[in-house]
């Protein structure tokens, strides 16, 4: 019999499969859904579309979300900046453009606030992500890899539902083989 956890990740990657079928049908593919047994997402018109597909993209903060979006501030860099990354197929590969404002931040120390999605398990986190969106399910990325920052801290950072800042040298990563395109290392937490 399945465990919990099993059950939460099968039922993540049907309605991931269901949404990607879905904007698939809109432009004409038709998917098919990796776990046996299941039949293809049905078409629908293109009206009813999603815009993107689910996974990519920097993220849309939800209005039935529990947790509050993130307040503006003014000593962090601002999502926007992050997530307006352009990407191009280079030998058989998607790679991200990136504007000269990004490429402006990279080597440097910077503060970014977001929410954490721990890496490791525990109460205290060295390794986690950093997102632009809180994440909405256990086993799904919030966003597209230009809203999500890896982060190694320098001392253990309680972990918290609410969005956190923290600072650390900041790596605009051109050709990650994870597919990540940030990575702040150093990093503390900061108020």
């Amino acid at each position: 019999m399945p465990t919990d956890s099993v059950r939460r990740v099968r039922r993540c990657l049907s309605v991931s499969w269901l949404l990607l079928g879905l904007a698939g049908a809109a432009s004409g593919q038709v998917l098919t859904s990796p776990v046996p047994g299941r039949s293809p997402a049905p078409a629908v018109p293109a009206q009813d579309a999603p815009a993107a597909i689910p996974g990519q993209g920097p993220g849309v903060h939800s209005p039935l979300s529990p947790f509050a979006p993130l307040k503006p501030r003014e000593d962090v860099v601002a999502w926007s900046v992050l997530t307006d990354v352009k990407t191009q197929l280079r030998n058989r590969r998607i790679v991200p453009v990136y504007p000269m404002a990004v490429m402006a931040l990279n080597h440097k120390t910077q503060r970014v606030q977001g929410f954490m999605l721990p890496l490791d398990a525990g109460e205290q986190q060295r390794h986690f992500l950093l997102t632009s969106v809180p994440p909405s399910c256990p086993f799904c990325t919030p966003g597209g890899p230009e809203s999500m920052i890896e982060v190694r801290t320098r001392a253990p950072v309680k972990y918290s539902l609410s969005a956190v800042v923290v600072e650390g040298t900041f790596v605009v990563l051109m050709d990650d083989p994870t597919g990540l395109y940030y990575r702040m290392t150093g990093a503390v937490a900061v108020k």
